[in-house]
């Protein structure tokens, strides 16, 4: 009875520590664009649905930058509401450069507050390459 109580402890200390469980977080595919024109995100969503189907339960995070000099367009938000939209759709998160926002004079307050804003795009981008995440710039 102790071999067998034993036995079912060790098999499952052996279950709950097996490196291959901790790794499901690592299996997940992470996508980062970077992108300089706001008329791309309508394909940069289309993408992100058909990789989220074919990734299926391994889709994890698909993050937009937005950088360049098309950082004023942000602050129209008639049209950004359906960008935004689309986005949460598709479970993509739209990023703003803040590098890029100074640069041109756009002002934080202005732009919808669904975009999150980190302050340098291109940096931001590197550091999540190399957490893993593939990355493309448009």
């Amino acid at each position: 009875m102790k071999l067998y109580f034993l036995t079912s402890i060790l098999f499952l200390f052996a279950l709950i520590s097996n490196p291959a469980n901790a790794q499901v977080q690592d299996d997940l595919q992470n996508y980062v664009v970077l992108t300089k024109k706001i008329p791309q995100l309508q394909p940069i969503f289309l993408t992100a649905e058909t990789l989220a189907h074919e990734d299926g339960k391994n889709f994890g995070k698909f993050e937009v930058i937005i950088c360049g000099q098309t950082v004023k367009e942000l602050t129209d938000k008639n049209m950004m509401q359906d960008y935004i939209a689309k986005a949460k759709k598709h479970n993509v998160e739209l990023i703003a450069c803040g590098f890029s926002l100074n640069k041109f004079g756009v002002d934080r307050k202005d732009i919808s507050p669904e975009l999150r804003v980190v302050e340098n795009g291109i940096l931001y981008n590197l550091q999540l390459q190399k957490k893993g995440y593939t990355s493309i710039s448009l």
